[in-house]
């Protein structure tokens, strides 16, 4: 397997830079996710700034690297974080989560109930997936686990699922409403639809809400990952994101690729990114710290 932070490490501490360490440099890139356009622009700016700095050595590129990786993952940093900022309001603030099958939708939802409850707030959680059982029963394990009410249905559509909850969100004055979905491929159109109209109902039982409509990106997928965003943000109007599985690959280049995609118009902010399975292993997406931590 690739190991990104390997190949970086004996890099950064060979002991001359030539053309032949660029083109390791930009091959490790490239295998990381980040994507040839990226990388290629990546590459381009690291060598002005080397030459600007008159930087030559391993460990002076790696800084001028990580700088130039945080000035391009900037436009993906929230400011403010929701996640850490949202306050306390007299109507539930309602997130609607969406995503592909096994990004982890589910599992992030109890690291966001966990974080919330943290911050002194009474959560609420909506099991909008209808299609699957399976996905209702892990839904209510980690609200039982949180110790926190979980609204399902037996049949019915997630759009019912989503008035009933919000509704049940208004009359015990919850802080916090997730509402979890069925996972789906974007290319899945009567199933996109569905969240359309999930959206809308959302919007009508509570104007204003959803007030985050959060994608759940499973971070070994690559970058299959960057049509995923496209798709959910033209049907939804995505304004989050959080990355799983960070922690068991080495391909977390993706975040590049991703804010050099959307670096242009209206974009989602990448939130937290998913560093295990623990119930507090959501980090907040910070450009500079996600920088080092790529490179160290």
């Amino acid at each position: 397997m690739f190991d990104l932070r390997k190949t970086l490490g004996s890099l950064f501490k060979s002991s001359k830079t030539d053309e032949a360490w660029f083109d390791t440099l930009e091959e490790s890139l490239i295998q990381s996710d980040v994507g040839l356009p990226t990388t290629e622009q990546l590459i381009s700016k690291l060598r002005k700034a080397a030459k600007s700095e008159k930087a030559s050595s391993p460990e002076e590129l790696q800084m001028l690297l990580i700088e130039e990786v945080s000035a391009l993952l900037k436009v993906l940093e929230p400011s403010p974080n929701p996640l850490l900022e949202s306050s306390k309001t007299n109507i539930p603030e309602v997130w609607l989560v969406v995503g592909v099958n096994g990004a982890g939708k589910t599992t992030t939802i109890g690291k966001l109930c966990r974080l919330f409850q943290t911050q002194g707030k009474s959560v609420l959680l909506a099991a909008g997936d209808t299609f699957r059982a399976a996905a209702r029963n892990q839904l209510q394990e980690w609200g039982g686990r949180n110790q926190v009410d979980v609204i399902t249905q037996e049949g019915g559509d997630a759009a019912a699922v989503a008035h009933d909850a919000i509704h049940s969100a208004i009359s015990r004055k919850s802080d916090i409403l997730i509402i979890d979905t069925a996972g789906r491929l974007a290319t899945q159109d009567h199933l996109m639809e569905e969240l359309k109209k999930v959206k809308r109902v959302i919007g009508k039982a509570l104007p204003g809400a959803p007030h985050h409509t959060l994608l759940v990106l499973d971070g070994n997928t690559g970058q299959n990952g960057l049509s995923q965003v496209k798709a959910f943000h033209a049907a939804l109007g995505l304004t989050g994101i959080i990355i799983t599985k960070l922690d068991g690959t080495a391909k977390g280049g993706v975040i590049c690729a991703l804010a050099h995609t959307l670096q242009d118009g209206p974009k989602p902010a990448i939130l937290a990114i998913g560093k295990g399975e623990g119930i507090n292993d959501l980090a907040p997406f910070t450009a500079k710290q996600y920088s080092s931590e790529l490179f160290n």
